[in-house]
């Protein structure tokens, strides 16, 4: 099958879930809903609300976290990501608590030279642990328009999904010992920053500051999560996993575009896998 083709029909199984959006859902405002972390006037909320934008100049990055803080649920994000030369540039994207043993779901777009794909690195942090890396090219172009990343997180798995395609499932396998995220609340957070040193081959290839301003753009947040008076309600998100297409999807992403997958690093892990990598992807 031609990569064009199977483009076409990733576009057409957006259905690979259970189920989709929650009964609780709400489409966000992001003076509402969040709060300018730092930047000053490098990050700007526009449209009444209903846009974002993060700047990068060689001064300094921008960033901003939300009002509130959610403990489970399912995060929609559309965001644009820098366009151009955007080697040495980070454009990060996650939920996470506070403290030495904190949880947190990352999303991270990793910038390239012009013409040479972004990297998106995944991770996941459970009770102060992290080193769970995979990394993926995508599909297409994100910086040409905006594109969804999607967080489902209930207490059976995490799942990351983009344009509500998986690429990403990580499972509670508390059973066998591997701490799984479901006890602290955890805020969305997201920058754009300079990662010279390491974003970009290794940090080989420098931040071009004559490229600067870098902007990232954000829009259509969403937000599915339990309501304290409707504790009683089944929302989609809370056992939402993937049925026969999702799974399939999920496989093609991982064959055809990861990069890098912790499970499959021998040489950083001499002394074994960690125990989730012994358990099927799928």
């Amino acid at each position: 099958m031609s990569s064009c083709s199977e483009v076409s029909m990733v576009l057409l199984v957006s259905f690979f879930v259970t189920s989709l959006m929650a009964m609780t859902a709400s489409a966000g405002n992001f003076y509402q809903d969040f709060d300018i972390t730092f930047g000053g006037e490098r990050a700007k909320i526009l449209n009444g609300g209903q846009l974002l934008t993060l700047n990068l100049d060689k001064f300094s990055g921008s960033g901003f976290k939300s009002k509130n803080e959610y403990l489970l649920g399912r995060i929609d994000m559309q965001i644009k990501l820098v366009s151009g030369n955007s080697a040495g540039t980070v454009t990060a994207y996650y939920l996470s608590s506070q403290g030495p043993t904190h949880d947190e779901i990352d999303f991270e777009f990793l910038g390239n030279l012009s013409g040479d794909p972004y990297t998106l690195h995944t991770n996941v942090f459970s009770q102060g642990k992290g080193n769970r890396e995979q990394q993926f090219h995508l599909w297409f172009d994100p910086t040409k328009t905006f594109h969804t990343y999607s967080i489902v997180w209930n207490s059976q798995r995490i799942i990351f999904l983009v344009d509500n395609i998986p690429i990403r499932v990580f499972h509670n396998l508390e059973t066998i010992g591997v701490p799984f995220p479901k006890n602290q609340p955890m805020r969305i957070y997201s920058s754009l920053w300079n990662a010279d040193d390491w974003a970009t081959r290794g940090g080989l290839v420098k931040t071009d500051w004559t490229q600067a301003p870098f902007t990232a753009s954000y829009r259509n947040f969403k937000v599915s999560t339990t309501s304290i008076n409707s504790l009683t309600e089944q929302s989609a998100w809370q056992t939402q996993g993937l049925n026969a297409a999702g799974r399939n999807r999920l496989r093609w992403v991982q064959q055809k575009f990861m990069v890098y997958n912790y499970c499959s690093d021998l040489k950083r892990f001499p002394q074994g896998l960690p125990a989730e990598c012994r358990r099927s992807r799928f």
